[in-house]
């Protein structure tokens, strides 16, 4: 994410007359804890759904392939934190070819999975209530568009990522030449998730509407599902994109105290996005349990 700033504290850059640079930054603390645990639970996680594919055998060839998809993006997505811990604590190592390569791969990574996510709600509502089909057909050229469309969306991390000198600091940060630059970046990558977050609400709500018309599906634990899919998406990402939107009023009216703030809380909502890579390995196999179960009872 643009959000993960990061700082380092070389000892070369200690001045005559400045006290010597603290150890490590207290600043990233919280954030690099937020990581540690979505590293700790979502590396097993990931892998575990890669290995073991549960409850697949009854999924269509289109719903494996999204779901194997989706469990890969959000593995390559977080076998990146153990470097992101590292430099939110003690600052960035790898020059700036490593800050903007990292920065390129992990928004690569998330978009994957934000697209794979909207792709598996379309699939899904297709699927259980037009009892549609033809999508299977056509499996491997969506992943193809998807992963272009997700490399496509990810340019901007490398031009705007930056290393940056703050006294004894240096950031691997988004720096962008103007304001304009920062309202176009920004609103991007706000308009992309806005959409994503509105398609999944959108399809899945349509979806419990049509199917909880069975009596089948008219159950407490049907509905506790897909409720917990909306506003898990929704209650991961909102905050990023929140700070997106006043980032870009920010710029747009020159409030640098408004600036100050975004960039002050961005490590920590940037980190809560990497969460969702931690609940999708879950939360998406149960779901294909029951929606499968959906499918089968529908078929005439």
């Amino acid at each position: 994410m643009e959000q993960l700033n990061s700082t380092v504290v070389p000892s070369n850059f200690s001045s005559p007359g400045h006290p010597p640079a603290p150890s490590w930054d207290s600043r990233g603390l919280v954030p690099a804890m937020v990581l540690s645990v979505c590293f700790l639970l979502g590396v097993p996680g990931n892998i575990a759904v890669i290995i073991l594919r549960p409850n697949w055998q009854h999924l269509s060839r289109l719903s494996q392939h999204l779901m194997l998809n989706l469990a890969v993006s959000d593995l390559l997505c977080l076998l990146t934190l153990p470097l992101w811990i590292y430099t939110l604590l003690y600052g960035w190592i790898l020059g700036l070819a490593g800050c903007k390569l990292l920065a390129y791969l992990i928004y690569c990574s998330l978009y994957g999975s934000l697209l794979t996510v909207t792709m598996l709600s379309v699939q899904r509502y297709l699927l259980v209530v037009h009892l549609q089909k033809r999508l299977d057909q056509v499996g491997k050229r969506i992943l193809a568009l998807l992963w272009l469309v997700a490399v496509i969306l990810s340019v901007p991390s490398l031009v705007v990522r930056q290393l940056m000198k703050d006294r004894h600091w240096i950031n691997c940060q988004a720096v962008y030449s103007s304001s304009t630059q920062q309202v176009a970046v920004q609103l991007a990558e706000t308009l992309t998730g806005f959409a994503s977050i509105s398609v999944v609400a959108f399809l899945y709500i349509g979806l419990y509407r049509k199917v909880n018309e069975a009596a089948f599906f008219n159950n407490p634990q049907t509905t506790r599902l897909v409720t917990s899919i909306i506003v898990t998406y929704f209650v991961l990402w909102m905050p990023h994109h929140v700070i997106n939107v006043l980032g870009v009023v920010a710029a747009s009216l020159g409030n640098q105290d408004l600036l100050k703030f975004c960039d002050e809380v961005s490590s920590i909502v940037g980190a809560l996005a990497f969460v969702n890579s931690c609940v999708n390995p879950l939360l998406y196999a149960f779901a294909s349990r029951k929606l499968c179960t959906v499918c089968e009872k529908r078929q005439p």
